[in-house]
C-alpha cells in the first residue's frame, strides 16, 4: 500500500474519522503493539515533570483519557481531556465513570490546533501521540503554550523519526508490515494502522521537536528517549 499522507486540508477530517473507527479496539492495540509499555511511557513522563497536586491540567488529543486518569493520580484537581473524535472520547468516559471520576475529569471536542481556552489556563499541558497527527505542529505546540501559564510546564510524548541504525530493518518490518496486519486482525482496519507508521516517517526526530518547542517560545527543553529511540518525552517551561 502506497503511503498515506493525508494534505493539511484534510488532516482534520481524516483523523476524525480514523480515530472514531478505531476507538471501540484502540485500548486493546495499543498494548498489544507496545507490549502494554505505553502505560509506563506515560508514567515516566509524569514522573519526570512532577504535577503533584496542580489545579488544572489540560490533555490535549486526549483520546481514551489514559494520560487524563494518569494525571489524576497525582492529585491535580482539575484535568480538561479534548480530542478531535467523539468516539474516542466516549470510551474514555466510560472509563471516568467506572473510576469515579467524573467530577475532576472533563472530556470536551475540540482541535489542537484551535484550542478552545483563554490564555494561561492551565498549570500543565500534556499530550501524547497526537503532535504526529496534527496538519502544524508549530501551530499545536503554540497553542499548547499560549493556554498554559507562565511559569507552568508542558510535556509531550510521541513516536519519533529516529535517526539510522542498524535496527533499521527490523523496525521498519515491524512498523510497515506487522502493524498494519495486527491492525487488519485486531481492529479490522489496515488502512489506520498503515497511516500510524507512515505518520513517524513524516514526523520530526527528537532534536527537531525539541528545536521547534524552544521556536515558539518553551524554556529549558528538554528530552528522553526510550523504546530504542523511537519514544521520546519532551519537556518545556512557560
Amino acid at each position: 500500500m502506497a503511503p498515506i499522507r493525508p494534505s493539511p486540508e484534510t488532516k482534520p477530517h481524516y483523523m476524525k474519522s480514523m480515530f472514531g473507527r478505531i476507538a471501540s479496539r484502540y485500548d486493546l492495540l495499543n498494548t498489544v503493539m507496545t507490549g502494554g509499555r505505553h502505560h509506563a511511557w506515560r508514567s515516566q513522563a509524569l514522573r519526570w515533570v512532577n504535577p503533584r497536586d496542580l489545579e488544572t491540567a489540560l490533555d490535549v488529543g486526549c483520546g481514551t483519557a489514559d494520560f487524563a486518569l494518569a494525571l489524576s493520580r497525582y492529585r491535580v484537581k482539575h484535568t480538561v481531556g479534548l480530542d478531535i473524535a467523539r468516539p474516542m472520547l466516549d470510551v474514555g468516559q466510560e472509563k471516568l465513570i467506572r473510576q469515579n471520576m467524573r467530577d475532576s475529569i472533563d472530556l470536551v471536542v475540540g482541535d489542537a490546533s484551535r484550542l478552545p481556552f483563554p490564555d494561561a489556563s492551565f498549570d500543565i499541558t500534556v499530550t501524547a501521540f497526537t503532535l504526529r497527527n496534527v496538519p502544524d505542529v508549530e501551530l499545536a505546540l503554540s497553542e499548547m503554550f499560549r493556554v498554559t501559564r507562565p511559569g507552568g510546564r508542558m510535556v509531550s510524548l510521541d513516536i519519533v523519526k529516529r535517526n539510522p541504525g542498524i535496527l533499521d530493518p527490523l523496525l521498519r518490518i515491524y512498523f510497515h508490515r506487522i502493524m498494519p496486519l495486527l491492525g487488519s486482525l485486531v481492529a479490522g482496519d489496515r488502512e489506520a494502522y498503515t497511516y500510524l507508521p507512515d505518520s513517524v516517517d513524516a514526523f520530526l526526530s527528537t532534536t527537531e521537536l525539541s528545536n521547534l518547542m524552544k521556536r515558539v517560545g518553551f524554556k529549558n527543553v528538554r528530552s528522553r528517549n526510550l523504546a530504542l529511540g523511537t519514544v521520546a518525552i519532551h519537556m518545556g517551561e512557560t
